[in-house]
């Protein structure tokens, strides 16, 4: 195994976007390569499923779901299912295979979810599938829960998260795709794009392979899809419910000058197609005005501010990750973990929970020339034991330690 000698750790603060924090001393850190005798192809997940075996499961975005070994050294992973012979993606990009769930109760019912990509009609599937002893995964189990119409090959995100609290299943859509909202989706309630959705797995509505929860806030709204939780998105790109805190943590990739942290309240209106973060988007007046539309929100409209945004002067795309608890990174304990898949900075970000309000924001890492290194940051996850593990698009898997 390697130790990047990349890092940056000491006292640096992050001043990002419009808001200055105060200077504070990061937590130092390094980052050390692992699984590196593993052959791994666009990974975007690794989940450990609620079944006590500290089992990690690897996503490719290229269709295949892979058991890792143990062994951090070692090279042979269990298939556990395989969808890469489906026709998934008409560009290699952000089509695939891009959510993994695994059902609470997975230990009694073997039941998982995933979202993938389809193309003629182009399109993202939720669908719930068995394991048929844990190992592997039956393809004939396949239930198809819903399938999202997507007007382009771009913005899917897919995020796919059970809520510890409630057992539902939140589902993260983008926009639609293209650029400058054209679609103008996120913000319409006739639709699932740019929304987060929340459906009951275990139930069934009239009509529907899926029950819609009794408290999700637009069931008694005329014409709207009653699975809305949330909407105003563009492209969610890492999604987390803090089981301590019931936070809802979510990244949103932005356009053209800010990326955004959001927490995600139930019936919140984000922003997006008429705000980049806490910004009017850039292009919105003169599209409306092509269109021969109102660029102004209804009157009345209230937006959400993130919780934190930055400038496309320290990144271009952001990826989320979670608060770090685990033990071997003291200093760490209560960081938000994310980073920017472009730059390959990380940082750690800090919140008062109980106000909202970011008390620190610090670099954790930053290449020295990323056009060079290449850290494409796709995901940054908890491990078996609750550590970070951070996946790279080129393939490589890397572990964040205590560099003290």
């Amino acid at each position: 195994m390697k130790i990047s000698s990349l890092f940056y750790s000491g006292a640096i603060a992050a001043i990002i976007g419009s808001s200055q924090i105060a200077t504070v001393a990061a937590p130092k850190v390094k980052l050390q390569q692992v699984y590196e005798n593993l052959v791994v192809e666009r990974p975007v997940l690794v989940a450990v499923p609620p079944d006590g075996t500290k089992r990690q499961f690897l996503v490719e975005q290229t269709g295949k779901i892979k058991i890792m070994p143990g062994d951090e050294k070692g090279s042979d992973t269990t298939v556990f299912l395989d969808l890469s012979d489906r026709k998934m993606a008409e560009k290699d990009f952000e089509e695939g295979l891009l959510g993994l769930a695994f059902h609470p109760k997975f230990k009694e019912n073997g039941k998982f979810y995933v979202s993938y990509s389809q193309q003629g009609p182009k399109r993202t599937r939720i669908s719930e599938f068995k394991a048929l002893d844990g190992n592997v995964a039956d393809l004939s189990s396949e239930r198809i829960l819903m399938e999202i119409q997507q007007p382009e090959w771009n913005h899917n995100s897919g995020n796919l998260l059970f809520n510890p609290k409630d057992g539902f299943l939140y589902i993260c859509v983008g926009d639609g795709g293209f650029k400058n909202g054209i679609f103008m989706l996120p913000q319409k309630l006739t639709r699932w794009n740019g929304k987060v959705l929340r459906i009951d797995v275990d139930g069934k509505s009239p009509g529907l392979a899926y029950g819609i929860p009794k408290d999700n806030p637009f069931v008694d709204t005329p014409n709207a899809c009653p699975e809305i939780y949330a909407f105003g998105f563009r492209n969610p790109w890492g999604s987390w419910i803090d089981p301590d805190t019931g936070l809802f943590w979510l990244a949103d990739v932005g356009q053209d000058l800010w990326e955004e942290i959001d927490l995600v309240e139930k019936g919140g209106n984000y922003g997006w197609e008429y705000r980049e973060g806490t910004h009017e988007q850039t292009f919105r007046k003169s599209l409306m005005e092509l269109l021969l539309r109102k660029a102004d929100p209804p009157r009345g409209t209230e937006f959400i501010d993130p919780v934190h945004e930055y400038s496309h002067a320290d990144g271009l795309s952001i990826t989320g990750g979670f608060v770090y608890r685990g033990k071997k990174i003291p200093a760490l304990q209560g960081y938000y973990i994310y980073g920017d898949w472009k730059y390959g900075t990380v940082w750690g970000l800090k919140i008062d929970e109980k106000t909202k309000k970011v008390i620190e924001n610090v670099v954790l890492f930053k290449a020295k020339d990323n056009a060079e290194e290449k850290f494409n940051w796709t995901a940054f996850g908890a491990d078996k034991n609750g550590e970070v593990l951070m996946m790279s698009w080129d393939g490589r898997i890397f572990r964040m330690t205590d560099a003290k």
